[in-house]
């Protein structure tokens, strides 16, 4: 497919090192781009190097060296309007993201899971399940294993779930799931997409190529998500916490269920499933669904729902000291996952939030804050005073500041907790204004947690 074609990979992050591994490995010839300088990379590009591809580094306008490329591929974090993808697009090129690159190469079963929230719980989840069910899983995109990082080990028979973002069907054409879903929908990521409809759109792409032989899976209870039945051309299985559902994952006299009110199988109790909250019993039903549909048999299923102890950096339990339970919720980057977060709570919680502005209103988020059993708030970042001005304008006057002092926030929470409380990092923003990603701030919350002592030693 691209031996021999002169190919540009754009943006050196995890997933443009494996895509430009992989077109060296498939015969490309292979000139890599990125703003740093080699020095940055601490070594990191040392591999392509040995195998031959090209360093285009440090290069700041690299729309006036494009000449002579068969295709680019662009890392997720690159945004479409970048001169350079413009530009490539004028001259023919065509552009591709590293998902659609990797989708191209891959063999085997492909599921693939998009949304707001819950992504990560679900892509871990539905891949412990087909592990479960003995066949060879890779669980790979968004969720940070890159797809193309895997697509070389991978044989006929093998199973792919993929977490997919909005960034990685901007680039997409031809990729097409065998079972894809759309989790739920909540706003996010207006810094880049503009507008809701935008952003909507490119949550629906995942399914744009799906046939009368493939499945989609959509939450009944999202009215968002409940009207792209109307715009699928494949099979529907939904599934709802709240309601029986015409066809998929449900639950009925608690129990979770798959097929019609009329006919279905049972799962098992929604009691028995490990992860606690109502959000991630809707992560377990999109997983169900997504797992019968591709015939999983049920005790399968009814064994990982049971032993599933979920994800690192969500709702994660870090330690305990003087009766206050630390929770690492690096992962909650907007509002819809933090006020998850927040009604997780059942502890009096001092909250450490804010981080990168992605132009989002906290409204929502504040007045759920209200409804909870939040103490106190550590506010942090970038996006402080607004959720200060935000706090103060629903009524509630219980924070503090500690600027870009991550080490502060987490010794000020403490400090403000009491024993039978919790210390909860929930930002409900990304992390880029103070740290490299939401897993480096989740790791360092953790450290900082691990080295507290006793505020009485």
């Amino acid at each position: 497919m691209v031996k021999g074609k002169k190919v540009l990979v754009f943006g050196m992050a995890r997933s443009g090192i494996a895509a430009a591994q992989l077109l060296l490995e498939r015969g490309a010839e292979v000139t890599i781009c990125d703003g740093k300088a080699e020095a940055d990379f601490d070594g990191a590009l040392d591999g392509l190097k040995a195998a031959g591809a090209h360093f285009m580094l440090g290069e700041q306008h690299p729309e006036e060296r494009l000449a002579g490329f068969d295709a680019l591929v662009l890392s997720p974090g690159i945004p479409v309007e970048h001169p350079a993808v413009v530009k490539a697009k004028e001259m023919g090129i065509e552009v591709m993201g590293e998902i659609e690159y990797a989708y191209r190469e891959a063999t085997g079963l492909l599921l693939a899971i998009t949304g707001t929230n819950g992504k990560t719980t679900t892509t871990t989840l539905l891949g412990e399940i087909f592990k479960n069910a003995g066949k060879r899983t890779f669980v790979v995109g968004n969720i940070g294993t890159p797809y193309s990082g895997a697509v070389s080990q991978m044989r006929p028979g093998d199973v792919t779930v993929c977490e997919i973002s909005s960034f990685m069907m901007e680039t997409s054409s031809k990729f097409h799931p065998a079972v894809s879903a759309v989790l739920n929908i909540s706003e996010d990521h207006l810094n880049r997409h503009g507008t809701m409809e935008k952003y909507i759109a490119l949550k629906e792409r995942i399914f744009e190529n799906s046939g009368e032989d493939d499945w989609l899976v959509l939450n009944w209870d999202d009215p968002i998500t409940r009207d792209m039945a109307s715009r699928a051309r494949c099979r529907i299985a939904w599934f709802s916490s709240r309601n029986e559902v015409p066809f998929g994952a449900f639950v009925v006299d608690g129990s979770i269920v798959y097929g019609t009110p009329q006919d279905h199988k049972v799962i098992c109790p929604a009691s028995e499933v490990y992860i606690p909250g109502e959000h991630n019993l809707k992560n377990a039903l999109a997983a169900t669904a997504m797992a019968m549909a591709s015939g999983v048999p049920a005790p399968v299923i009814r064994h990982t729902l049971k032993t599933f102890k979920g994800v690192e950096h969500r709702i994660e339990f870090v330690r305990e000291l003087d009766g206050v339970r630390f929770i690492n919720d690096s992962k909650g980057t907007n509002v819809d996952s933090t006020i998850q977060a927040v009604r997780a709570m059942d502890r009096p919680t001092v909250l450490i939030l804010g981080g990168y502005d992605k132009h989002t209103d906290f409204t929502p988020l504040c007045e759920e804050i209200l409804k909870c059993p939040i103490s106190r708030i550590v506010l942090i970042g970038a996006t402080a005073r607004q959720l200060e001005e935000t706090l103060e304008k629903v009524g509630y006057h219980a924070w503090t500041h500690a600027g870009y002092e991550f080490k502060k926030a987490v010794e000020l929470a403490f400090e403000q907790a009491n024993a039978g409380g919790n210390v909860l990092l929930s930002p409900s923003c990304a992390s880029f204004d103070m740290f490299k990603d939401y897993e480096e701030r989740g790791r360092i919350f953790k450290d900082i947690v691990n080295a507290l002592e006793s505020k009485g030693a």
